[in-house]
């Protein structure tokens, strides 16, 4: 037989997952408890590339450019973009626009130093 949430008696089905993203600098966390929230972070997370955009980026307290992060990785700009927004959709980073030398630079920065993941 298998077992689902659906046919367990309500003493064993569990309790949801819970993310907790807290940032020490700026004493603010938030929780996540909903399950496609908690997927985008999962799957951003998964990506050695996109661990590794967030190692730069944490050392940086001014943020992180796609142009600097690119030439860090060996990697394409557009390739940077892509990874970036998926760090962006999952809450995990924040980006600013500024002028540069050649036009509108996109700016990376580390929304939160922590993730504490409760089940």
């Amino acid at each position: 037989m298998e077992i689902s949430e659906s046919n367990l008696p309500d003493s064993e089905i569990r309790s949801p997952i819970e993310i907790q993203l807290k940032n020490d600098f700026e004493d603010k966390s938030i929780v996540i408890e909903m399950d496609d929230m908690i997927e985008l972070i999962v799957k951003a997370l998964s990506s050695k590339t996109r661990r590794d955009i967030l190692h730069y980026i944490r050392k940086e307290t001014d943020g992180m450019d796609v142009s600097n992060i690119a030439d860090k990785l060996d990697m394409t700009e557009a390739n940077i973009s892509a990874q970036i927004k998926k760090l962006e959709e999952a809450n995990l980073i924040k980006c600013d626009y500024c002028s540069g030398q050649h036009g509108v630079r996109k700016i990376s920065k580390i929304k939160f130093n922590q993730l504490l993941v409760k089940f």
